[in-house]
């Protein structure tokens, strides 16, 4: 027999939770000793103390666990609900961790406000190529940059199969659609022309030359890429001109361990 003390060490719990498990008759000790109250417990209950605790994080109200508990529920059927539970959580903490990387960025934004701005801006033509390419659509902005590293993958993939190998820096591009969302299209160039065969959702288009670009040099993590963005179409109105088709992005560095070494340059066509 284990007495409360110890039993609440093995099961992971604090006395206060046995004895409120207890009152809700969820957990009965083993034994109770009528003259002092002290409560005993038995190591054959951490079988249903884990079911307990695994249903409560489950989500399930106490008096639900109850019911569960007295109708029998098998290791296996747990299994997969825990296995459930846990992807939710795990995806949960992937969209708050996102939204606190965007309130970071947002908030870097906002203190850079009225001050002098540090990028240097160029006016410059963008040359006509190839690009082997993979297109996908978002619902909103803050699904693309999960987005994005998916559909690089991707394209590395199906550019491997096809036989291609990136003749440059990989570049990305953003265009806002009329119904909503976002089409993303993510490329590398390549001295392949759009004759030659792909498949799989692999294009290979020609870029047409671009008469002149509004540009500028990103250094940093793509955390803050929208307050680069924001500062680039800033200078467009600033100068009388208007945008003449979808922005790019052109990946210079990209250091995979150190997103602060990342290089990007920003281009909007202009007219």
């Amino acid at each position: 027999m284990l007495s409360i003390g110890d039993f609440a060490k093995h099961a992971g719990l604090s006395v206060r939770m046995l004895r409120h498990y207890d009152q809700l008759g969820l957990l009965t000790p083993h034994a109770v000793d009528p003259v002092t109250g002290y409560r005993s417990y038995s190591a054959t209950q951490f079988p249903r103390v884990n079911r307990l605790v695994a249903l409560k994080d489950l989500g399930f109200a106490l008096d639900q666990v109850g019911r569960i508990l007295d109708g029998g529920v098998g290791a296996e059927e747990l299994r997969g609900m825990l296995r459930l539970r846990e992807a939710q959580l795990a995806e949960q903490i992937t969209a708050d961790q996102q939204r606190l990387t965007g309130v970071a960025a947002r908030l870097r934004a906002i203190e850079r406000e009225g001050t002098m701005s540090e990028h240097e801006f160029l006016i410059k033509p963008l040359p006509a190529g190839s690009l082997a390419q993979v297109r996908d659509r978002v619902e909103s902005m803050e699904e693309i940059g999960p987005m994005v590293g998916s559909l690089f993958e991707r394209l590395g993939e199906l550019m491997g199969a096809a036989g291609l190998r990136p003749a440059g820096p990989a570049t990305a591009s953003y265009t806002p659609l009329e119904a909503g969302g976002v089409d993303i299209s993510v490329g590398w160039p390549t001295s392949a022309g759009s004759a030659t065969a792909a498949s799989g959702g692999l294009e290979l288009v020609d870029l047409p030359a671009v008469e002149q670009a509004l540009t500028l040099v990103h250094h940093g993590p793509m955390d803050d890429i929208g307050a680069a963005w924001q500062a680039l179409e800033t200078e467009v109105e600033r100068r009388g001109l208007a945008t003449s088709g979808p922005g790019r992005e052109l990946y210079l560095e990209t250091p995979f361990q150190d997103p602060t070494g990342w290089v990007t340059e920003l281009q909007q066509p202009v007219a």
